[in-house]
């Protein structure tokens, strides 16, 4: 069978998140992408759609690789291969390949985030260069409409301002100022000794936070169950989290590959 591996721009933005879906059936969490879904995360996460890759097999799409590019870090923004053509070799040849393409773009680093149950996928990274960097964590807010808080409301350059002025650590790349600066409906609340960037959904998801946490996450979680993406382990917040009865939904290891 002949193998070809081809741009993502080879597919519409429809055909890519239909192959996402299949690529990651009986993933460690359920996955499904949507054609708008997708669409979002090109635009916020940078996703290079020259650089990303779509393998083919007797001219059907049977896996792909997106690669996120900032400066001179790439991240991996999906990788899998559907269910038939798995255990073939093929995602270790995407990851080749995407390597490829940030070295040809002048790439220093290619970051990742694998779930830390997914012992195959960890393994595979570690054969190929990859060193893990810390653990993040998804974590999930119970709503407590109830709740009291002497936070306010404020506009999201502000909160946003404050955050900057207080962190002392480097953002995963779906936290970063970067990726913020691709969304046009954050909000922000602060405190008087912290501030917090948010966008509101079918629940609050919870993009920055630095300083006192707890305040901050009694006035976002009376409006909506609040879901914090990627947290580090060793955050400041996750101790008020675990105080408000916050849940972790997933662990997952942030790895690094110097090239």
């Amino acid at each position: 069978m002949t193998l070809d591996l081809r741009s993502a721009r080879s597919l519409s933005t429809g055909e890519r998140a239909e192959l996402f879906t299949a690529a990651y059936e009986g993933y460690v969490v359920p996955f499904r992408m949507d054609e708008a879904t997708l669409a979002l995360m090109d635009a916020v996460f940078d996703l290079d759609l020259d650089a990303s890759l779509v393998a083919y097999r007797d001219g059907a799409p049977v896996g792909l690789a997106n690669l996120g590019v900032r400066g001179e870090d790439g991240w991996i923004g999906g990788v899998g291969v559907v269910s038939a053509a798995r255990r073939g070799g093929l995602g270790r040849a995407l990851m080749d390949a995407i390597h490829e393409q940030a070295r040809a773009r002048g790439l220093r680093r290619v970051w990742l985030e694998v779930i830390v149950e997914n012992a195959a996928a960890i393994a595979m990274y570690r054969s190929l260069g990859y060193e893990h960097v810390r653990d993040l964590e998804v974590w999930s807010v119970p709503l407590s409409v109830s709740e009291r808080s002497a936070a306010e409301l404020v506009p999201a350059e502000r909160a946003l301002a404050r955050v900057r002025e207080l962190r002392t650590w480097r953002e995963p790349w779906q936290r970063s100022d970067e990726t913020l600066a691709h969304y046009d409906d954050l909000r922000g609340v602060e405190s008087e000794d912290g501030a917090a960037v948010y966008r509101v959904g079918a629940n609050v998801q919870l993009l920055q936070i630095a300083g006192e946490a707890e305040e901050l996450l009694r006035a976002l979680r009376v409006l909506a169950p609040v879901s914090v993406l990627n947290l580090p382990v060793d955050d400041p917040a996750a101790d008020a989290l675990r105080g408000l009865g916050a849940a972790v939904t997933v662990r997952q290891h942030e790895m690094v590959l110097n090239l």
